[in-house]
């Protein structure tokens, strides 16, 4: 498994002017753009021109700017930016699926994508089976004569295993399955195209846009998929209308740009904290850790330099314990008892009743999932000891170390 790729270097090349030479380039919030020509416009409507611009709803300037900056960084021929990451993840898969069909998915996975594919789908009669994403042999045995799709993330929510990316890719290709994975936990750490995934799908309200002032969501995929989904005669992003609004296309294009160094930090800061709770004993997940049953695994895939990730399952075994100490922390401003990650204060909440709360009991119970789970998103705090030095005052204070 080659691990060369370089998505901060693929981000940092790309050159976008503004309309004046500006270094940053120029806002398009018109919702429709005119023609000076007829002919043009039918041209448009038909795919047939290059550089013209329709309908926002089909394509905006500013969010083909960040776009073209996904691309680069996923290693994709093209991207669509999305409304929300639900929005990116049911634009691809209802794209690529209908009526009779059959998916294959992590039983492990956020719970909004747990609830579309096991609820909301069977309005049209599309079959889900959702597997241990670790058994290959699992994954392989679930495959049927009208599977579509294998969708996975590439660290799961919120018991953050890891998918091993390539040997999925051998299953699909193999089976002329498409293979989609979300990279929301891992961006430029993990790039799923280049490890032979097809299409790859995020929510940029966490990492990369970073600010927690935008919902947003992206698709990184063949140029022939992202002109699929945005084609006015039958695309699923043209016609259910799940676009981002160019203005914060522009503000998340900026942020961007430090989104390497981010990550490092939230990587850094996630590490610290991982090796003092296995001192003191804590029980928790983390897959920067050797003994993190997915390490090897991580390494063998992961691009060099963006750490593990800021995301840190800390199993307190039962909600109550779970509250107790999120609201402890929140008091002496750990962070915030709130839903969501990649922030740049830290997050944590208990994913059971929260983020997981769309998966059934039984169903947390069977994938391992603890009622006391809290998933801990790390900060960038610049003094991480600091930090490390009040979660260890709440535990003991609770009396639970």
């Amino acid at each position: 498994m080659t691990k060369k790729w370089d998505p901060a270097t693929a981000v940092q090349r790309i050159e976008q002017f503004g309309e004046f030479g500006g270094v940053n380039p120029s806002i398009t919030d018109s919702a429709t753009f005119t023609f000076l020509r007829e002919k043009t416009m039918l041209d448009t409507f038909h795919g047939e021109t290059e550089g013209c611009f329709l309908y926002s709803r089909h394509w905006n300037p500013s969010n083909k700017y960040l776009s073209q900056v996904l691309a680069a960084m996923e290693g994709t021929e093209a991207a669509w930016v999305t409304g929300s990451g639900m929005g990116a993840i049911t634009t691809a898969i209802l794209q690529l699926v209908n009526t009779g069909d059959h998916i294959i998915t992590s039983v492990t996975t956020y719970g909004g994508t747990y609830a579309f594919l096991a609820n909301y789908l069977k309005k049209f009669n599309i079959e889900v089976s959702f597997v241990n994403i670790s058994d290959l042999d699992a994954v392989a045995k679930a495959v049927k004569p009208n599977t579509k799709i294998i969708y996975t993330e590439s660290m799961t929510n919120p018991m953050l295993q890891i998918s091993n990316i390539p040997e999925l890719a051998k299953i699909a290709k193999a089976n002329d399955i498409k293979l989609i994975v979300d990279n929301t936990f891992t961006p430029l750490i993990i790039s799923p195209f280049i490890l032979g995934a097809d299409i790859v799908v995020y929510s940029m309200t966490k990492f990369i846009n970073g600010k927690n002032d935008a919902v947003a969501g992206a698709i990184c995929a063949s140029l022939e998929f992202i002109n699929d989904i945005s084609n006015v005669n039958d695309g699923t992003a043209m016609l259910l209308g799940p676009v981002l609004d160019p203005l914060r296309s522009s503000n998340i294009l900026k942020n961007i740009a430090s989104l390497h160094i981010r990550m490092q930090k939230h990587g850094q800061n996630a590490m610290y904290l991982a090796k003092k709770f296995k001192s003191i004993g804590l029980k928790f997940n983390y897959p920067g850790l050797p003994d993190h049953q997915d390490h090897e695994l991580m390494n063998s895939m992961m691009n060099d330099g963006f750490g593990y990730s800021g995301m840190i399952a800390i199993d307190m075994e039962t909600p109550e314990r779970a509250t107790d100490l999120m609201e402890m922390m929140q008091e002496r401003q750990v962070g915030y008892h709130a839903v969501s990650l990649g922030y740049f204060k830290t997050l944590f909440s208990n994913s059971g009743r929260s983020t997981s709360s769309e998966v059934p009991e039984e169903i947390q119970k069977e994938m391992g999932l603890s009622p006391g789970l809290i998933r801990f998103s790390v900060g960038l705090d610049h003094d991480i000891e600091k930090t490390y030095q009040i979660i260890e005052s709440c535990l003991k204070d609770l009396k639970f170390i």
